[in-house]
């Protein structure tokens, strides 16, 4: 006697309900929509790149300015360190990836190389006890000191990852869904954003680094000195964008750094309603800032952006509270830009745009048109296959197909992931390989008839026999596709979404739904004659 569980029906009835909620949101229009209950579902698919237009860039991330600009900050730090310990050097100077100081104090070189040992540098992960610097004496009173190779690899490698951070983070504030941000080889990030129809809006939110910094301006260089390029080595000259002068000459120094700011937000000036940035910074932060402006009342200090003076106020008294705005010649549209940079922060090392494509919306509409068809005319074919072949159970298998394909775009809906072309492949594939599990249930049933049993001890057993082969496939395809969305990138990772769902909603499609049709059927006719035998 096939066994019809309440729970089967149940767990049937419920799946038929979830799959037509949770799909019918597709099918209408947005006003339809809007004009629903707000407990009816509203989520519509959500579709990749490739289905529905938007941008492609291809990055790659500069690793040797990276490395140029921890060299000078490695330059920085000997010099400090050394000074600050009191041992007299020269100025240290940078050569093929070495920094070199000379010690002026023959006896004191080996102090100095224990203080920098002691002080420069930080743990090296996976070496017990070492540094990332490496540390040598030469002839001539000379130290020379470098990066670790290891070292050099590590940072190059954080920063690709922190760059794919920090740019979907800025992605996520223009409100572009599922964006796909992938590491391509070694120090290349492959960006797709869907829906972002304008490709140089997203190359300038996201390949802007970013880096802010305050920092003081020298009053002392005149502009003779810097027209004769006599800069000091602890300063440094870079252009301005605030209006008032060409460049400024500033203290190598950073006061503090945009990596301590915890908000900034577009504001507009209450007197000249001209857009401005507002910012705080953290505890460390404003300490830092309250510090510097208390020390430095009179003087000016300036707000540097990706090596580009933007402000240079006048500090009319110290800055407490650890908060302030950045003020230059923005627009609404620039002075919001930034503050989503600055939120965002700031990119360890500047990206270069390698490639740049647009999927046009028409063809993401053409795209999703060739999805449905394919998709209509695999199904079909399936349908006219499995009637031909099995009769009346197979309308109960096609039956069984269409709530399967309402559960993959009700899940779908329903959890946001982003369908691609190959998520379709994947669908037409679990559709093949429900009706696979129909054929081997199906001639299992055939066997057992022509074996002499009843033909519903035949149904009954031929669905509980040929279970075990149908999880023994499906499982191994799970496996199959949690493998290839963990490691795989892109459009692996959606045609194994696709396929993992399709293989759950397959298997309980094909064997409860099937069963639970083909006992009502039994118990309606009480046929002695099992219609596929």
């Amino acid at each position: 006697m096939m066994s019809i569980s309440r729970w089967k029906i149940i767990a049937v009835t419920l799946a038929t309900i979830f799959g037509l909620l949770f799909t019918l949101p597709n099918l209408l229009p947005a006003s339809t929509l809007s004009a629903m209950p707000a407990w009816f579902p509203k989520q519509k698919l959500n579709l990749g790149l490739d289905l529905q237009g938007g941008s492609y860039l291809l990055l790659e991330v500069d690793t040797n300015a990276l490395r140029a600009e921890r060299l000078v900050n490695l330059a920085e730090e000997v010099g400090t360190t050394l000074r600050g310990a009191g041992v007299e050097i020269t100025d240290p100077t940078q050569t093929g990836g070495i920094i070199s100081v000379r010690i002026t104090d023959a006896g004191k070189v080996d102090e100095a190389v224990n203080t920098l040992r002691r002080n420069v540098g930080a743990p090296l992960a996976g070496a017990i006890g070492g540094t990332d610097v490496i540390i040598s004496t030469r002839p001539d009173q000379r130290i020379e000191v470098t990066f670790a190779p290891q070292a050099q690899a590590a940072d190059a490698a954080k920063a690709v990852d922190q760059s794919i951070e920090i740019n979907r983070r800025r992605i996520d504030s223009l409100g572009t869904k599922e964006p796909a941000i992938i590491r391509q080889g070694t120090n290349r990030i492959v960006v797709q954003a869907p829906g972002e129809s304008d490709p140089e809006r997203l190359k300038n939110i996201i390949g802007q680094t970013a880096k802010l910094t305050f920092q003081m301006v020298d009053e002392t260089t005149t502009p003779e000195d810097i027209a004769a390029g006599r800069v000091p080595r602890r300063m440094m000259q870079l252009p301005s964008e605030d209006g008032y002068a060409a460049n400024y000459i500033l203290e190598r120094r950073v006061l503090v750094s945009g990596e301590m700011l915890t908000d900034a937000r577009q504001a507009f000036d209450q007197q000249t309603g001209r857009p401005e940035v507002s910012f705080r910074f953290n505890g460390q932060g404003a300490r830092r800032f309250g510090d510097a402006t208390a020390k430095n009342i009179g003087k000016r200090f300036a707000i540097v952006l990706d090596n580009k003076v933007i402000s240079a106020p006048t500090i009319q008294g110290a800055i407490t509270g650890g908060s302030g705005v950045i003020t230059g010649n923005f627009t609404p549209e620039s002075a919001n830009n930034l503050a989503l940079l600055l939120r965002s922060g700031a990119l360890p090392a500047p990206l270069r745009v390698e490639e740049q494509r647009t999927v046009g919306a028409e063809l993401g509409a053409d795209a999703v048109r060739a999805g449905a068809i394919s998709l209509t005319i695999g199904a079909a074919a399936m349908f006219v296959f499995i009637i031909l072949a099995y009769g009346l159970f197979g309308v109960f298998a096609a039956l069984a197909l269409v709530v399967n394909v309402l559960l993959m775009v009700g899940i779908l809906s329903l959890t946001q992931a982003t369908l691609t072309f190959p998520g379709i492949a994947g669908m037409i594939l679990t559709l093949a390989v429900a009706v696979d599990a129909n054929v081997l249930i199906y001639e299992r049933m055939r066997d057992e008839a022509h074996g002499g049993r009843t033909p519903m001890a035949a149904a009954d057993v031929g669905f509980k026999r040929a279970l075990v082969s149908i999880m023994d496939a499906n499982i191994t395809s799970l496996i199959s596709a949690l493998i290839m969305f963990q490691f795989g990138s892109g459009p692996v990772r959606g045609f194994a979404w696709t396929l993992a769902i399709g293989v759950v909603t397959s298997v309980f499609t094909a064997v409860l739904i099937t069963q639970v049709l083909i006992a009502w059927w039994f118990r309606a006719k009480r046929r002695t004659v099992l219609p596929i035998a």
